[in-house]
């Protein structure tokens, strides 16, 4: 299992900052391998410590097909979320958080 740290290795963006809580987007590079890579987002960058949902989509076919993808796991300790990725292919995954 490979962890990838998001402030290290993907896009990190504060989508709505203002909407009562905070959706982040993190969009990992096109190497990563579900099944066996997780991802940790260190939430108090964003000023959260707890999440209301995580949404993964997952591009089978590089900026054409993407479909969504249940993690195997999400948990959040010390208000850094882990999210262990389902699936199996290598490519682009994008996480939607919605935290507070």
């Amino acid at each position: 299992m490979t962890t990838i740290v998001a402030e290290d290795d993907c896009t990190l963006t504060e989508v709505a900052p203002n909407a009562g809580v905070k959706l982040i987007q993190v969009v990992t590079a096109d190497t990563v391998v579900g099944g066996n890579d997780d991802v940790t987002v260190d939430l108090s960058k964003f000023g959260c410590t707890n999440v209301h949902a995580v949404l993964v989509s997952d591009e089978t076919t590089t900026g054409s097909v993407c479909v969504n993808q249940d993690p195997t796991t999400t948990a959040v300790s010390s208000s850094t979320l882990t999210v262990d990725l389902g699936g199996s292919d290598t490519g682009v995954k994008t996480i939607l958080i919605w935290a507070y």
